[in-house]
């Protein structure tokens, strides 16, 4: 029978068997028996299938007579009783015997001899079973599973022959061109997007041969009518019901053309001058912004936005290396400079307010919320982030291209008021008391998001900020106090926005050493460009960390100084150091122009600000355990019995280049930092085990406490977040000694040393 001759077939190519018989008897196996009308019927989808009642039918034999079939009688028994198979399990198996086949011609496990039977195999489904022309008619099947299946094998045979012929199937390109230049005619929009997009992918995916190449081949014949594609499908008037349902055609082809746009920016990075396909996105940006703000369904939408969001971070392979934007590549300068533009000006426009994000979520295995959740669902902070990463890396660009104070200045103030308003629009249960706290609020959850929406905000501060100093050489003290309260409007004080994240992360250090391990964030880059500002600026540093005391009360407790995962031991209990200490007076105003300050604490909060200082301050007299309540830390640094001495060993001689760690590696990274946090417990410790003793009472102990005032100064944040960036960099020292760092710190450490030393404690 032909289906086990077929499932035989499966199974030896599996397990990369050598196929004992002449390439025509398989490629008559894999012959698909489609039916073709002879008019193409677009009400009935362009072709047939064979009949389900009685096996395939008998115009198989007229559908193989061109091709030489070997007379042997297992081959003619297994085409005259295929009967216990419907002609539907049959086409699905062939199918996936043809990809299968493609994956194993290129595969360097198969036995050379073994891959060349595949080819020839391939070769003449191709030049004699004409199975491309099958597959192509199969893409418009009502059977989805049928019409998914074809599309794959069909784009593994067009790369197949890009690589083996460094040519393009014909019958494939015929196809795409008069469908993508018919729409809105042509109803197989989709199923051509999609053998597209595969095809690009799978040149990406492939180490070994010549992408460049490879991609000029296929997207060069394309160019032009994607091109043409892209303004017809994104003019279309999408209020009308075929754009607010995700499962009708328009919107099909709408998602398809989605991913094909986000494969042919992956593809942009292997070629040296990008085609015009690569760029439109860009330079044509407007369209893709005209349909977000429409009537169209959210899925759509948030798509578009998730793609707009890959764009704002794409970087050519010479930036990557050099992090510096768009070096030596003008093209890329252009599109991303004309992407900013356009950006900026619907967010002028009050385009975000147009944007609806408090759509239901959806839920597995149906569209309802499950009891006791919350109906609403709240905003979708993935495209709240998504859409606030966009409006802040779209002002970056453009403000590098600035030379003047005045030419930023108006397009600054009014994009953060805009970007402001539409964050305190969808986080109203989350009240904040000032601007700059928005960012570690909206990006918390998401480490690369939050680090390139800082850096970007960094970034034009220092462009501000250069560009003020060369403006006015000597600036007046009214001036800095004008200049410090746009920052702090606006929320950019990169010194706030720095703050305001240790406090989010309870100035936990292994945090910020999980990120400096990280390959997936630009927390790096983003810390050194920080460090080397605070270097210079560090007077205000230390005036806005006495601008969050003020916010928290003129007194805050000592931390505790028990040890991570033990019990309580300490000769004091919480209870009594809650009543020892004094409470917080609550300050709910802090004046906008102050000149001492210039922070912007504002009423917003009300009550809960001041429950909110009273919680901050509580927090301080429980264990470390409980001081980082629901905040995990991104590593785990379990109790280790490493109790080797610290030694002032030679520099290692590491890779400059960040790279990902194995396991072990991070294990022994875990092991180190928490032998340090062990010798620092240790040390602290010491200064109170002599109490606990003598046998000292409660009292006593909390008068030994409250001598320890020059060790724990009164500005508390000023101690907290030094004290955090000091054990970061003993961190990295003890990592550097024992060779267990991916990349060499050099640089790092000196600008944390030059902080340590600006430090008076």
């Amino acid at each position: 029978m032909k289906m086990s001759l077929l499932q035989q077939m499966y199974k030896d190519i599996l397990v990369g068997n050598p196929l004992a018989k002449e390439s025509h008897h398989y490629t008559s196996l894999l012959n698909l028996c489609v039916e073709q009308s002879p008019e193409r019927d677009e009400s009935y989808n362009r072709m047939h299938l064979p009949s389900t009642d009685g096996g395939v039918r008998s115009h198989q034999d007229t559908e193989m007579s061109d091709v030489a079939v070997p007379t042997t009688d297992d081959v003619t028994k297994s085409f005259a009783n295929v009967n216990s198979f419907c002609p539907r399990e049959v086409m699905l198996l062939q199918l996936t015997l043809i990809k299968m086949m493609v994956a194993k011609a290129e595969s360097q496990e198969i036995e050379f001899s073994t891959r060349q039977k595949y080819c020839e195999i391939l070769v003449l489904l191709l030049k004699e079973a004409k199975i491309d022309s099958k597959l192509i008619c199969l893409l418009g099947s009502y059977d989805q599973l049928l019409s998914h299946m074809a599309s794959k094998s069909l784009a593994s045979l067009v790369y197949f022959q890009l690589k083996a012929e460094n040519a393009l199937n014909v019958t494939w390109l015929a196809f795409s061109l008069k469908t993508l230049s018919g729409l809105p005619v042509n109803t197989e929009v989709a199923e051509c997007l999609w053998t597209v997009t595969t095809i690009t992918k799978d040149v990406l995916k492939d180490a070994v041969s010549p992408r460049a190449g490879i991609l000029k081949k296929l997207l060069g014949p394309l160019d032009a009518v994607l091109e043409e594609f892209y303004n017809s499908i994104l003019l279309h008037h999408f209020d009308s019901h075929d754009y607010t349902s995700p499962f009708s055609e328009a919107a099909n082809n709408l998602i398809s053309f989605i991913d094909m746009l986000e494969a042919l920016l992956a593809s942009r990075v292997e070629l040296e001058l990008p085609l015009r396909c690569q760029r439109v996105l860009f330079l044509k940006v407007s369209y893709v912004l005209n349909l977000i703000s429409s009537s169209i369904h959210y899925l759509i939408k948030k798509k578009f936005i998730m793609l707009l969001k890959k764009c704002v971070l794409y970087k050519s392979r010479e930036d990557a290396k050099s992090g510096s934007l768009f070096l030596q590549n003008p093209s890329l300068y252009e599109d991303m400079l004309a992407l900013s533009n356009a950006v900026l000006q619907v967010v002028n426009l009050t385009w975000l307010n147009r944007i609806p994000l408090r759509e239901k979520a959806s839920y597995f295995g149906g569209s309802e919320a499950a009891p006791g959740d919350d109906p609403q669902g709240g905003s979708d902070q993935t495209v709240l982030r998504a859409l606030s990463l966009v409006m802040l890396k779209a002002l970056e660009i453009k403000f590098q291209n600035s030379a003047t104070e005045a030419e930023i200045k108006g397009d600054f103030h009014s994009s953060m008021s805009q970007l402001l308003i539409f964050w305190r629009s969808h986080q109203k249960s989350h009240p904040v008391g000032h601007q700059c706290e928005w960012l570690s609020l909206i990006f918390i959850e998401q480490d690369d998001d939050m680090w390139e929406a800082a850096k970007a905000l960094l970034l034009i501060y220092l462009k501000f900020d250069r560009l003020r100093c060369d403006a006015v050489d000597n600036s007046s003290q009214k001036e800095e106090e004008s200049w410090n309260f746009l920052t702090h409007a606006s929320g950019c004080n990169p010194h706030c926005i720095f703050l305001f994240f240790l406090e989010k992360i309870a100035f936990d250090s292994t945090v910020l050493l999980d990120f400096l391990i990280s390959s997936e964030t630009c927390f790096l880059e983003y810390l050194v460009r920080y460090l080397k500002l605070l270097r210079k600026d560090w007077p205000q540093f230390v005036e806005i960390c006495n601008g969050f005391d003020n916010k928290h009360g003129t007194f805050q407790s000592i931390p505790s100084l028990k040890p991570p995962h033990q019990e309580k031991q300490s000769c004091m209990t919480e209870e009594s150091l809650r009543n020892a200490r004094c409470e917080p007076e609550p300050q709910t105003l802090i004046s906008l122009a102050s000149s001492h300050d210039c922070l912007m604490f504002t009423t917003e909060q009300g009550d809960n600000q001041v429950a909110e200082s009273n919680r901050s301050t509580s927090l301080e007299c429980t264990d470390s355990t409980s001081l980082l309540g629901s905040l995990q830390s991104l590593v785990d640094y379990d109790s280790s019995e490493d109790s080797e001495l610290e030694s002032d060993g030679k520099e290692c001689l590491v890779n400059t280049k960040q790279v990902p760690l194995d396991n072990e590696g991070e294990m022994r990274i875990r092991e180190t930092v928490c032998s340090y946090a062990d010798d620092k417990w240790n040390k602290l410790k010491s200064q109170l085990l002599p109490l606990k003793q003598k046998g000292s009472n409660t009292s006593s102990c909390l008068t030994s406490l409250a001598s320890l005032g020059n060790v724990i100064p009164p500005r508390v944040m000023l101690y907290k977040s030094t004290k955090c960036l000091e054990e970061l960099q003993n961190a990295i020292c003890r990592l550097q000694r024992r060779n267990l760092f991916p990349y060499n710190p050099s640089a790092l450490l000196k600008l944390l040393s030059h902080i340590e030393n600006l430090n008076p404690q």
